[in-house]
């Protein structure tokens, strides 16, 4: 028998929290907006996996991102569309899933073994880039086109 007090209960909860992202694990409420953001990630070298990309404002840069979203790695250019995005400033930054183990491979030193990459092209150089570089701004629907990087 269905105890519909328990539901109802839950509903009510679920209700009140208001809606949340269900791209990235633990996201946040989040308000919804109408912005399309479509990525084009290019120097995809295999079909393998997935490509990966968080949308970030600056506190959240280098770090994990409420908004996310992911493709099927097609070997060339991969396309990731995040949709109901609100406008502001944006950095994208993006890898090659290639095991599709949910995050990005490291070798010794911390040096990636899956392509890496940032909006803009934002230089890495003995450091990861910087949030002034890789920023842009959203306020209409947008394409951006970004190339991985492979250090090894």
């Amino acid at each position: 028998m269905i105890n519909w007090r328990a539901v109802y209960g839950l509903a009510c909860c679920l209700a009140a929290c208001g809606p949340v992202s269900a791209a990235h694990p633990g996201a946040r409420a989040a308000a919804v907006g109408n912005i399309t953001l479509r990525v084009e990630v290019t120097g995809v070298k295999s079909d393998r996996g997935r490509v990966h990309i968080d949308l970030c404002h600056q506190e959240e840069f280098l770090k994990d991102c409420p908004i996310a979203g992911d493709a099927r790695a097609v070997k060339g250019t991969t396309v990731v569309v995040l949709t109901n995005l609100l406008p502001g400033e944006y950095a994208v930054q993006a890898f090659h899933d290639e095991n599709s183990n949910g995050k990005v491979d490291r070798a010794l030193f911390g040096i990636p073994t899956e392509g890496v990459g940032f909006s803009n092209d934002a230089p890495i150089k003995l450091a990861p880039p910087k949030w002034s570089d890789a920023k842009f701004s959203l306020a209409a629907d947008k394409t951006i086109t970004l190339k991985l990087r492979f250090f090894l």
